[in-house]
């Protein structure tokens, strides 16, 4: 069977810089699992590599759409199994790197997606009824009727929740039900999935280090674009870490110091939900992500990957 390596972590846990030495090393090929990075002109913002970071290596699913344009995880299973394809049937090794719990688990797991559980009228329904009385409206009646998702989503991922609630609504079945009826067939590739394991501590002093920089490197200014390029700021891409958190600051209502912590804050936090989602994964391989170690992270790999031959 054809193995597929899977480098997953929170945010500033260093998958790139991982995922990058492995494929120097094993002849491999990066496909991104991040939600964010899909979207084209929003680079500094989701932490993109620069084409100077990728070291030639071949990335695969950064700037596939536009960030007015619809994406999602079905989408996501569908395109990344289509590069691990490609990649394979040219002799090298698929590498999926990412953040994004739901894309990693679709493959992992070879979650099947019905395209016809999807009622646009009951979505746009759900959105207005957040937008009027705020979400943590839906999450009450997500918790109605699918308690166990709603322990598992915040109230905060109101897309994640319309996303419970239009499968309850359309098949009377609860999404961890609907998901686990999905994944009957087992995934076609052997999926090492190696995580990076970070002390807390360690890990929000990265984040915040990096949220500095990445106002430093114009993140202000690359949120000002895509605003001046007339994308709302109710869109879903405008709504994704460090670009939410500044919009308030373009507009005048609150202070770029008030702004840079507020970010800070919801990138803590957002790592903290991507520890959660991982740890909860079966089959986990764990690597210390403590800084220094992408040499011998790298040799790990490589030899489970000789075993697995």
């Amino acid at each position: 069977m054809d193995k597929v390596v899977v480098i997953c972590g929170p945010t500033a846990s260093g998958k790139t810089d991982l995922a990058i030495r492995v494929a120097q090393k094993a002849n491999g090929e990066i496909i991104s699992a991040d939600s964010m990075q899909v979207y084209q002109y929003m680079n500094i913002g989701t932490a993109k590599p620069t084409r100077e970071e990728m070291q030639g290596i071949p990335h695969h699913l950064l700037d596939a759409v536009k960030p007015d344009e619809p994406f999602n995880v079905a989408l996501f299973k569908e395109k990344a199994e289509e590069k691990i394809r490609g990649i394979l049937s040219g002799n090298k090794l698929p590498i999926i790197a990412g953040g994004t719990g739901l894309y990693i688990n679709s493959l992992v797991y070879n979650i099947r997606f019905s395209e016809t559980v999807c009622d646009e009228a009951f979505r746009a329904e759900m959105n207005t009824l957040a937008a009027a009385q705020g979400p943590k409206v839906l999450h009450d009646r997500l918790r109605e009727v699918d308690p166990e998702s709603a322990d598992r989503i915040h109230f905060n991922n109101v897309k994640r929740v319309i996303r419970a609630l239009e499968v309850y609504h359309f098949t009377g079945k609860t999404i961890t039900q609907h998901q686990k009826e999905s994944r009957l067939e087992p995934a076609p590739y052997r999926y090492l999935v190696f995580y990076l394991d970070v002390d807390r501590e360690e890990l929000y002093a990265r984040i915040n280090k990096r949220v500095d920089r990445m106002i430093q490197d114009g993140l202000v200014d690359e949120v000002r674009a895509l605003l001046q390029m007339g994308y709302k700021p109710g869109c879903a891409a405008m709504q994704g870490l460090g670009y939410k958190e500044l919009i308030p600051y373009l507009e005048g209502e609150i202070s770029l110091d008030e702004a840079i912590e507020i970010l800070k804050r919801n990138t803590r936090h957002y790592a903290k939900r991507q520890i959660t989602w991982f740890k909860a994964m079966e089959g986990l391989i764990r690597l210390d992500g403590g800084a220094g170690n992408t040499e011998s992270n790298t040799q790990k790999i490589l030899e489970y990957l000789e075993a697995y031959k």
